[in-house]
């Protein structure tokens, strides 16, 4: 879909652009030009950076040319000691580092909640929404009380079925009112394999499609059309069904034919303790978020603030 981070190639469905790049380069034996990946290290989380750099490039990815940086969650999953503030600070990095990509450090910002919070695996930006602190109004009112805090507002629009508005036209309305430098948006993503579906987050410069990760995909929140850089933060919660067959079968040797597959397209698959992992990741977004934005705030700030 242009504009979108959505994609269906040879038979995997992802949102993830590692993923699709590991698809590509597996069923054509070789790297793909124009796409550079590297890998590093953060606060002992695992980084990858993928960057479509060329048209061409981006046109067998099905992803728009730009950085996407996949933060690895394991620490956290295995409850490490200090795994959700260092993995806090290192997603703080990340949103710094494409803060710095696109011009927008220091400026006011626009963070946006999408997805349907009465389905859980889509309510990911809702729950980062209600750990992230908005601070333009404090700052209108009395900014010398608050010198290490940017102007950070909050929307949560919703999705179509229940407001009968699409999500990117009500923050393109709030965003013309209140003229941010810069939108962060988060929502749920697809994954094209299980071992990363809540274990992962991808962040990105090139914007995001809202509704895409449950396969409902809208208009797409970029640049082009807001006007102002979006960064996209998103977390895999769902993995499509004929996608999962596929993965299982593959790592068994086994092909599976095509109509078995059809037959699987329009069935999501989500792990049973969604709620809990949903819960925790999306905190950690929200923190991540305020640690980017806000000079000198540690994950016992945030937590005094929020309380």
């Amino acid at each position: 879909m242009k504009g979108g981070i959505f994609k269906i190639m040879l038979g995997v469905r992802t949102d993830l652009a590692m993923e699709a790049r590991e698809s590509w380069e597996h069923e054509n034996l070789g790297e793909l030009k124009g796409v550079r990946a590297e890998q590093s290290d953060s606060e002992g989380f695992s980084i990858t950076r993928v960057k479509v750099e060329t048209q061409e490039a981006a046109e067998k990815l099905c992803k728009p040319m730009g950085t996407y940086v996949t933060l690895e969650l394991s620490r956290l999953l295995r409850r490490e000691d200090d795994a959700f503030a260092d993995g806090a600070q290192a997603l703080a990095q990340v949103i710094r580092e494409l803060m710095e990509l696109t011009g927008t450090v220091g400026g006011s910002v626009l963070v946006a909640g999408l997805g349907n919070p009465a389905i859980t695996p889509d309510s990911v930006g809702h729950v980062a929404a209600r750990n992230t602190l908005v601070t333009r109004h404090l700052l209108a009112s009395m900014p010398d009380s608050f010198p290490q805090f940017s102007s950070v507002a909050l929307v949560e629009p919703g999705v179509l079925g229940t407001t009968g508005v699409e999500s990117v036209d009500v923050i393109r309305a709030v965003s013309r009112e209140i003229s941010p430098d810069l939108i962060i948006a988060v929502d749920a993503l697809a994954s094209g394999s299980m071992d990363r579906v809540c274990r992962t987050v991808q962040a990105t410069d090139v914007g995001i499609v809202p509704g895409s990760g449950v396969g409902n995909a809208r208009k797409a929140l970029d640049r082009a059309l807001m006007g102002v850089p979006v960064i996209a933060l998103g977390v895999p919660t769902v993995v499509d069904a004929a996608t999962l067959a596929l993965d299982i079968a593959r790592s068994a040797g086994v092909e599976l034919e095509q109509g078995l597959l059809d037959r699987q397209r329009g069935m999501i698959v989500t792990p049973k303790d969604i709620d809990s992992n949903v819960a925790d990741i999306a905190r950690l977004i929200g923190y991540g978020i305020n640690l980017a934005l806000h000079q000198g705030l540690t994950v016992e700030d945030v937590d005094l603030f929020l309380s």
